[in-house]
Formats: structure tokens, sequence, C-alpha cells
């Protein structure tokens, strides 16, 4: 761990520690856990290449002309897949505050491939539903492939510190995410030329819905902020060379939260830092297979203690939650 005012966590030294050494820094991200449930992934080992290439697909396609991005919109309202433009999405919708739509045009994209034997309707028609290609630029969904191929090692990585983390044996997940449904975002907030609206940010207050999302802010950038500990809103800085992670949802009920699903937003800050300027950022959304249980685990329930939430589904329960914070200009 890093002394930085962040936790930095690098994950090759722990891939390369023996037994006592990954208890050790397994005991560091569960403090970590407990309390803010954010750090950042140094040496993580995803090619320089790889990033560089999907930042400047993803920038190009975001300098289309909104007549050209429209062409690959989402089929329709609270369909996952596809380019989302301004206004059609309010995040804090899912912690049932109602607020203007977020600033932001996002693109989206989900798994790259459907596990054989899979026939449930609703996983076919929602988590593996065609991603919606733009026509251009050349070479974007080459980029983003790789990219998502490269997150979705990389969250596996990172699952198997989570279980050192919990005291459990290093692959207990894997089962649990041998076919995740996750999905990756790129998001671009415009430039603002007129001040928001009352209560209008970035991105709304909420907390991510499946066991961790890997953030690619771009560097130097400002405005996601979390709650932490002591209630008040601190901002996130991006740490050079690394992936921000958070955890979600099914983490903290996976832990009958001991673990944090830490409320966090994008907000405007003050012009005078460059509050009104573009941003843009990545965020993959990892998300157990579509049928994985998620229960509280023994190890996190103390004697004569119930847990605080029901078993649920992964992929039934990412569905309801991504429908409530579509609005009906979706599409």
């Amino acid at each position: 761990m890093s002394h930085h005012s962040f936790p930095i966590f690098d994950l090759g030294a722990f891939e390369a520690a023996g037994d006592d050494e990954k208890k050790r820094l397994g005991a560091e991200v569960d403090r970590i856990c407990r309390s803010t449930g954010f750090l950042a992934i140094a040496n993580h080992g995803v090619a320089n290449a790889v990033i560089a290439e999907v930042w400047k697909k993803t920038q190009t396609f975001f300098d289309l002309s909104s007549e050209v991005k429209q062409k690959a919109k989402t089929l329709y309202p609270g369909y996952p897949y596809g380019y989302l433009g301004p206004g059609t999405e309010a995040l804090a919708k899912s912690r049932n505050v109602d607020t203007p739509p977020d600033l932001k045009e996002s693109f989206n994209g989900g798994p790259l491939s459907v596990p054989s034997g899979m026939t449930d309707p609703e996983a076919l028609g929602f988590c593996y539903a065609a991603t919606i290609w733009p026509e251009g630029p050349e070479g974007f969904a080459e980029a983003w492939k790789a990219y998502y191929r490269a997150m979705e090692d990389l969250a596996a990585r990172i699952m198997r510190v989570f279980a050192a983390a919990l005291g459990l044996d290093e692959h207990f997940f894997d089962s649990y995410v041998d076919a995740p449904i996750s999905a990756l975002r790129a998001l671009n907030y415009p430039e603002q030329h007129v001040p928001p609206q009352p209560g209008q940010l970035r991105a709304g207050a909420h907390t991510d819905y499946g066991s961790l999302t890997i953030l690619l802010p771009q560097p130097g950038s400002k405005g996601l902020e979390i709650i932490a500990p002591d209630g008040n809103w601190t901002p996130v800085p991006p740490v050079e060379g690394a992936f921000v992670i958070n955890i979600g949802d099914l983490m903290a009920l996976w832990t009958n939260d001991r673990w944090v699903s830490t409320v966090h937003r994008v907000v405007n800050p003050p012009p005078e830092e460059g509050g009104m300027q573009r941003r843009q950022s990545l965020a993959f959304f990892h998300q157990p297979n579509w049928f994985a249980e998620i229960a509280c685990l023994p190890s996190c329930l103390k004697e004569g203690e119930e847990p605080k939430y029901a078993r649920v589904l992964s992929g039934p329960y990412l569905m309801g939650k991504f429908k409530s914070t579509v609005t009906a200009k979706a599409g």
C-alpha cells in the first residue's frame, strides 16, 4: 500500500507474493473495503497500447456529430447497449432520488460471447443482447473488444485479492465469475456552455450494482466524489498509471455490509477549476454470472446474527437496477 492520500494497491506484488504476504496484503484490502470501498490498482499488467487505443477510438467517436452517433443508439428505452445521448439517464433514480437527467453521454457494450447452453430469455434479451456498434471510427469495435477482454481478466484477478481479503481460498469466487455479464461504458461529459439545472450533476449519486467497477478516469480530471466515513463528500483523484476500483452492491450483500458499496457521484467542479470542461472516463462494471446466487458469506455473519439481505440472482438483480435509471427519453 502507498502512503498516498488515496490507497494504492500493487496487484503484481500480491500475485508474486507467498501465502503469508498475501494474507497481510489481503488484510489491508479488507480494511479499505470496510472504510470506503475505493482504492487504486497499480502494476496491473494491462498493456498501455490497449488502453491508448480505446481512449483514441472512444474520443474520436464522441467527437462525431450527434446525427452520426445516433445511428448507434440503443434500440429502445431500457436496451442496455449502444449509444445513449445526453439527457437519457439519471443515476440517482436507482436510489429513488428524483433529479434532472445527468450531464453525460455514453457508449455501452456487453459480453463478447454467449455461454453455451444459455437459454434464459431474460438473459439473452438483456445482458447478452447485441451491442449496437457505430459505423466509425475505423477499428472502434476491435479496440473496444481488446480493452473489454483485458478488463475481464483484471476483474477476475481482483476478485482473487478480494477472496484473500475475506480470509477465503484465493479461487473462491472463480466459479461465480467464469461467465460474467459485465458491461463496459465509455462516458463523455461534454463541455458545458450553460449552468446546470438545480440538482443536476454529471452523474447523480449512486452505488454500482455488481461485484466491482474498474474505472479509468481521464488523466488530471476532477469531479468524482465519494461519501467518506465522516459523511462528507470527498474527491477521488485520478492516479497515474492505475485504475480506480470500487466495490458494488453485490459485494456488500456477500459480506453483509462488512464491505461498503460506497455512494459516489460526478459533480461539476467550480468554473475556476475547469468545471465546465469536457471530461471522459471508461468504466467496466464487473457482474457475476447471470445465475450466480449471491448470499451472505458464513464468514461475514456473526454468531446469532441474521443476513441483512435476501439472496439474489446476479442477472435479475442487475436488470432491475438498470431499468430504474433510464428516463422516458432514452433511445
